[in-house]
């Protein structure tokens, strides 16, 4: 079939969870079918586009810069011109011209993120594919609930109010929905039928399943954090467990390391962790086995969010225990005690954490059921549920 594949920056390289996801899928469609790629390019995108035509040469790309940054008057504009903030953040007249372009002899238009659904002709004969990395709506409106100045929650819960209008107009729009489980039930609340959507997972590096266990003595006394530090629900997140979880966690054991792993940390993190100790910024790591080694403990302290997180999976495949909050494990069927910790509360995070550090018994128990559990995340089983789904849905 013929695909015109709609994202919101170039899906590679594959090193964040929505890269990741957007990454297998164009990959595996190339694999089998002719597919048009057309998306703006972020940050460093443009760097990284010859390597993207070089590894999927047959795959016809069209990718314009765009760069919008989250600002108010940003936020400004976007109420005088689109729906939603970042929908005006990912819109170039170029793009939209072009799509509606490959629309014409299209079979199937793949809306990778909701925001690219504006791409999509009001008429098309295409079958359209709704790609929900997660209900966004949701995580705006979670947002809202933490902020505490009266003046910011008034604009995110507007915001989150803006965002659910459009999803749920996309996915009318659309014939079939992508989403992950608790993103469906979200989905459902808004409007969305549920006998339009299919479900999906948002994995990560299922291929670490077949690395060998590590030994708790080969392990520090170490946590670690991974995954993007520009993000406001990482950035959040950090900057909480290093107000009220860190410093009990030092107390009660002061050769503890806390490594926290990301390029480019907000500027607050970075504050944060010069004004604590033993936590250590560590940058761009490309490969992350050695710390996958060393980490005793995963945490993932989210505060806000939606959707499944890639960073957790990961944790769950190479076996390393983690600490992480409700918010953390949605999507997944896990159970907190067996193959993680789950919990807001901090305190209840200290025990956890000193737990693991210190039970052998316990952390090997944990490391056996999160890699068991996490076998029936694969990749392969759920790119041929796409297949079906998609097959199905052009017949």
């Amino acid at each position: 079939m013929r695909i015109l594949f709609l994202t919101t920056q170039l899906p590679y390289p594959p090193v964040s969870g929505g890269v990741i996801k957007s990454w297998r899928l164009i990959n595996h469609f190339a694999k089998k079918h002719d597919v048009h790629l057309v998306c703006p390019l972020k940050n460093d995108d443009a760097d990284h586009l010859s390597a993207f035509k070089d590894a999927l040469p047959d795959v016809e790309v069209f990718a314009v810069p765009v760069e919008r940054p989250r600002t108010p008057l940003n936020l400004v504009r976007s109420y005088l011109v689109s729906g939603t903030l970042n929908i005006y953040r990912n819109f170039d007249a170029r793009l939209k011209k072009k799509a509606e372009e490959v629309a014409q002899r299209a079979d199937l238009i793949f809306v990778d993120h909701y925001e690219t659904g504006q791409f999509v002709p009001r008429k098309t004969r295409a079958k359209v594919v709704l790609h929900e990395h997660n209900a966004e709506y949701v995580m705006w409106e979670r947002l809202a609930e933490i902020e505490s100045n009266p003046l910011k929650k008034t604009v995110l819960r507007a915001e989150a109010a803006r965002i659910k209008r459009t999803e749920r107009k996309y996915a009318e729009h659309a014939d079939l929905v992508l989403a992950a489980p608790n993103d469906i039930l979200e989905l459902k609340k808004i409007g969305v039928p549920e006998e339009k959507m299919k479900v999906t997972y948002h994995l990560g590096e299922d291929e670490m399943l077949e690395l060998p266990d590590t030994e708790f003595s080969e392990t520090e006394k170490a946590l670690i954090f991974i995954g993007t530090l520009t993000w406001e629900a990482n950035v959040d997140g950090i900057l909480w467990f290093l107000k009220e979880v860190w410093p009990e966690v030092l107390r009660r054991e002061p050769e503890t390391r806390f490594y926290i792993i990301g390029k480019n940390p907000d500027e607050r993190i970075v504050k944060a962790a010069a004004d604590g100790h033993n936590i250590t910024l560590t940058g761009f790591i490309r490969d992350l086995e050695p710390y996958h080694r060393k980490g005793r403990v995963f945490v993932i302290p989210l505060r806000f969010g939606s959707g499944i997180k890639v960073k957790l999976l990961n944790a769950l495949y190479r076996g390393i225990p983690v600490v992480t909050t409700p918010i953390g494990t949605e999507g997944l069927d896990i159970t907190s005690g067996r193959e993680l910790y789950c919990t807001a509360d901090a305190g209840e995070q200290v025990d956890h954490i000193l737990a693991l550090l210190t039970d052998r018994a316990k952390w090997e128990s944990m490391q056996k059921a999160a890699r068991s559990t996490a076998r029936k995340y694969s990749w392969a089983a759920l790119l041929e549920a796409h297949d079906r789904d998609l097959n199905q849905l052009l017949s």
